[in-house]
């Protein structure tokens, strides 16, 4: 079950945190969204990656966090996609599949003409089509 999923600038800048858990509990997860982004720093900005994998735009498991598994993806333009499952056997394929389905949502958020570049998305439409995926997780139903 994905617990929570985050958009981030290319600054670091959070343009979008989405919680699905109890109020009590978006603290915590806010804090793992932000402990996220040093490894992703760490895995994008090591020099010893070379080949077809510089290009690889889905990060995969950045780390276990107690109960939690943190995923993240990166895009052409550096923006970070973060996911925080409690599903422990989540299979890759799902994962890199939500991603994929996620990336399509938010661009077609920020191609709106009246999203302002680099500040956080306030759509409602976009928060439901989130909220869609989010449920779908782990079935092979397309959108």
């Amino acid at each position: 079950m994905i617990v929570s999923v985050a958009v981030v600038g290319h600054q670091n800048n959070p343009l979008y945190l989405q919680s699905f858990t109890e109020a009590d509990d978006a603290l915590k997860l806010h804090h793992i969204v932000h402990c996220s982004l040093d490894v992703i720093d760490e895995r994008v900005n090591n020099p010893k990656k070379t080949g077809p994998t510089l290009n690889e735009t889905f990060l995969g498991l950045l780390y276990p966090a107690e109960n939690y598994k943190v995923y993240g993806y990166l895009t052409n333009t550096k923006v970070k996609f973060i996911l925080v499952t409690t599903d422990l056997e989540a299979r890759d394929a799902d994962v890199r599949n939500f991603f994929r389905r996620f990336h399509s949502v938010y661009v077609d958020a920020v191609s709106n003409p009246f999203h302002v570049p680099g500040k956080k998305i306030t759509s409602t439409t976009f928060a439901e089509r989130v909220s869609t995926i989010v449920k779908s997780f782990g079935s092979t139903v397309a959108i």
